[in-house]
Formats: C-alpha cells, sequence, structure tokens
C-alpha cells in the first residue's frame, strides 16, 4: 500500500474538526493554575521548582526501568513499570515508494484519519548538504529535509503505509498541527543561495503539510523568513503564533490570515512585546506574574538579505521583547505555552504561557539547575492536563512529565546503543536528543522521537494513573 487507506480518505474536515472539538475536552480545565502559584512562591529558586527537585521518577508512574522493544526486542528506553513501546520508521528504512527513510528525526503531528488510524507527519532536520530525498516532491532539488508521513493504527499498535510528503526544504526542525487537519513545517534557517552551497532558492519558511497525500512545495512568504522553530495555532481565532530559534535574539511572533484556515491566502506577521516596556528582555529575572501584551507589526516579513534586515531586528526595533531561543509551541485548553530553551538565569529552560482572550503573557517554570531540567525542546500538553517536555541539553537525555502542581520527574529515558541490528546502525546514541512528542487523537499512545540515529517510538500504558 503506496497511499491513504480507504477509511482515511473517507474521513473529511468536518469530521476532523469535530474530532477535534471532542478531544479537546480530554484536557482538565485550567491545567496550570496551581503550578502558577507555587511558582510565584519560590522565585529564589527558580520558578516552579527548588533545588534538588526533578530528575526523580514520577510519584504516580514509579521509577525508570529498561523495557524491551516490542520491534526490535532491543532495550532501546527505559519506562515506568506497566508502559510498552514499538519503535518504527527508523532512518533507512524502506518507504512505500521504495525512497529510503531520511535521517534527523525531529518535530511530528498526529492527525485523526479513521477509526483507529493515526497520520503521524515527521520532519526530517537535515541541511543544505545532500540533495532532495524526493526530487519530484521538492521546493528546492538541492536540499535534503523534508517530512515523512505514517499510518499508525491505535488499535492493533502496527505501523501501515510510509510516504515521503514534502523534500527539499533545510532543517525542517518542528512546526504545528493546525484545527483544519494540516501540518506546518518550519525552516530552522535564513539561508539562500551563495558561492559556498547549489542552493537554488531562498530559505526560512513554513510550508503546509496536508494530512491526506502530499504537499504542495510553495511557502508561505507572509508567514516571515527567519529561524523558525515551531508554531501552534488558535482554533478559536485561526491565529497561528511562531516562534524562532536564534540564540539571544530570538521573538514570538503572530501570524493574523486574510482567511482563517487558508494561509495561502497571505496576512499580517506581528511580534510580541510587553505593554509599555518596549525592547523588553525576557531571558533573566522573571517572576510569574502576568505581563500585559503588544503587538507591532513586521514591515518586511520576507526580507531579501535577513543578515541586514532581519523580522526580529524590525520587531525589536519598534519595541518587542527579546527572548533566547525559542524552541517548542503547542495550543491547549486555550492558551498557547512555548519553550525557551536556553532561558533564565542559569540559561537551563523556561516554559512560557500566553492568553490570547486576555493578551497577556507569564513566565509558568523556570528550571534552576541542569539537575531539574537541561534545555527543554519540544513540548505537547498531554490528554491528562500536564505538559510533556523533550530535552535536548548535554549527557544522558530524558522525557520529561510537568505536573500541574509544578512537579517535574522523568517519564522516558535514551538508552539507544547500537551495534548492526537495524539497518546496520551501531554506536552510543544515548545522548541524543528526543523531540517530536504527540499524542495520539484518542490519548492512549504518546510518539516521540529520538534524532539521531533516527527512530520514532509509539509509547503506551497506564496513563490515567499519573499527570500524562
Amino acid at each position: 500500500m503506496s497511499g491513504p487507506t480507504k477509511s482515511a480518505r473517507n474521513f473529511d474536515r468536518r469530521q476532523f474538526l469535530l474530532h477535534g472539538a471532542l478531544t479537546s475536552g480530554l484536557v482538565a480545565a485550567a491545567p496550570f493554575q496551581a503550578l502558577a502559584a507555587q511558582a510565584a512562591q519560590a522565585p529564589a529558586h527558580g520558578l516552579g521548582a527548588t533545588p534538588g527537585q526533578g530528575r526523580g521518577p514520577s510519584p504516580d508512574y514509579g521509577p525508570l526501568a529498561a523495557v524491551l522493544d516490542d520491534e526490535t526486542g532491543l532495550p532501546l528506553l527505559l519506562l515506568p513499570e506497566g508502559f510498552r513501546y514499538r519503535s518504527f520508521g527508523w532512518t533507512g528504512d524502506p518507504l512505500n515508494d521504495g525512497t529510503l527513510t531520511p535521517g534527523a528525526h525531529d518535530g511530528m503531528a498526529a492527525l485523526p484519519a479513521g477509526h483507529g488510524v493515526t497520520r503521524l507527519i515527521r520532519n526530517h532536520e537535515i541541511s543544505e548538504g545532500p540533495d532532495a530525498f524526493l526530487p519530484g516532491l521538492a521546493y528546492d532539488p538541492q536540499a535534503g529535509g523534508g517530512t515523512t508521513t505514517i499510518e499508525f493504527n491505535t488499535l492493533t499498535g502496527r505501523v501501515g503505509a510510509m510516504w515521503p510528503s514534502i523534500s527539499g526544504t533545510v532543517r525542517t526542525c518542528a512546526g504545528g498541527a493546525t484545527p483544519w487537519g494540516s501540518w506546518l513545517t518550519c525552516e530552522e534557517t535564513t539561508i539562500g543561495p551563495a558561492a559556498s552551497n547549489d542552493l537554488t532558492l531562498p530559505h526560512g519558511y513554513i510550508f503546509e503539510v496536508p494530512a491526506f497525500g502530499t504537499a504542495s512545495p510553495v511557502p508561505f512568504t507572509s508567514m516571515g523568513r527567519f529561524s523558525h522553530e515551531a508554531v501552534a495555532v488558535d482554533p478559536a481565532t485561526g491565529i497561528v503564533y511562531e516562534t524562532e530559534d536564534a540564540g539571544g535574539t530570538s521573538g514570538f511572533y503572530r501570524f493574523l490570515p486574510n482567511v482563517p484556515g487558508q494561509l495561502a491566502q497571505g496576512g499580517t506577521l506581528e511580534m510580541l512585546g510587553i505593554d509599555g516596556r518596549p525592547g523588553f528582555d525576557t531571558r533573566t529575572g522573571q517572576t510569574s506574574a502576568w505581563l500585559p501584551a503588544t503587538w507591532v507589526e513586521i514591515p518586511a516579513p520576507d526580507p531579501a538579505n535577513p543578515a541586514t534586515n532581519s523580522v526580529f531586528s524590525q520587531g525589536f526595533a519598534l519595541g518587542g521583547a527579546r527572548f533566547a531561543r525559542l524552541e517548542g509551541a503547542w495550543y491547549g485548553q486555550g492558551r498557547i505555552y512555548f519553550v525557551s530553551t536556553s532561558g533564565g538565569n542559569v540559561a537551563q529552560g523556561q516554559i512560557w504561557e500566553y492568553d490570547p482572550a486576555g493578551d497577556r503573557l507569564r513566565l509558568l517554570f523556570e528550571s534552576p539547575s541542569a539537575d531539574v531540567l537541561n534545555a527543554p525542546d519540544n513540548l505537547c500538553v498531554s490528554p491528562r492536563g500536564g505538559l510533556v517536555l523533550c530535552e535536548d541539553g548535554g549527557g544522558q537525555e530524558f522525557v520529561h512529565g510537568l505536573t500541574t502542581d509544578g512537579t517535574i520527574f522523568r517519564f522516558a529515558q535514551n538508552n539507544v546503543v547500537l551495534e548492526g541490528e537495524r539497518n546496520g546502525i551501531s554506536g552510543d546514541f544515548s545522548g541524543s536528543e528526543f523531540a517530536g512528542a504527540t499524542y495520539s487523537p484518542d490519548g492512549k499512545w504518546l510518539f516521540v522521537n529520538i534524532q539521531s540515529p533516527g527512530i520514532s517510538f509509539a509509547i503506551t500504558g497506564p496513563w490515567g494513573s499519573g499527570a500524562l
């Protein structure tokens, strides 16, 4: 089978929106009120945590231990008792058209595609070096990144069809799902054709990949040309919130589409600022107090030369706020959650919350040390109300849970050490980052990637006994 199943083709846009409305009710109301209250009481130790807290197991799920993969029989992950998993979509696995699965697995979405079928769209954060892995589907035939799409049956725990869905992009890092049933894949770069490369087109854009079939590789230039990381869409308005991963000169943006749900029709790009405090620096010295937001319009969202007229520099000159390396973003319970992977007093990460209805921003959690949380990256909101945080720091790598009362804990540990058992891959990859955390629409499976050597995992178990 090389394409969508019959049941998937019959699952139309109206059904997707209805399903999204139903499953959104799985998340507990106002999930992080208690966390904010605790954060306000402990600013000296880092918001939401005290020294020594964290890095331990969940008080509900229990300690981690090696669990054998249902697919390979290898102990690739450490998980709490009762959880199991299946690996799939390894680098080098053949797709249905014969193309080999690219590496550098990163951001990912899980979209409903019929009874018991989830459609995963997965980013491959590959730079400009290799040629497009599927030239006929490429934006730039000289760029190696893109996405692949995988059908997963949540009833059987088995993988179905797998195919390329866009290629010819550069560093497609993260992105975000849309309420209308697609994936917005984001290029984390502003590179263009130069003497040092063989690229044919400028990069630094957002592309839309449908859940059914393949993408039309046309960039949405009005959504900005900058070092994109992730997006989150507010289903109430169709506004798309965008994060920028560009060191200490990163902004938080929103795109107001001319036609909600039809991003190709253009719109207006704006950068967040703090009302009455132009050029506000969020990186250190923050408390959990709500900050009133304001927005400034970016005059030239698609600069021909980002080095001299960057989107950030335009917005900052007009009063926009400065963040440290913004990465993952997620919509949940009427809020936008996003990560500053190197923000905070000890530069180990911040979790921010933006309230669109109140047009206000607050710091939800700040890591006080690498022993608590070491450089969070991708994140998602659990159907049980907590946050899932993918770690991308130094040393051993974990997936963390963050509960609504401010407890942070280890949920999964990378234990990938290979000696050629799959596709001839060998090496110790236990220090490779987790990425792309996302739940199946029914909330029973957590999907996550390990970027190198490039493996996807589907995890299931007794979720209801804890916050994830």
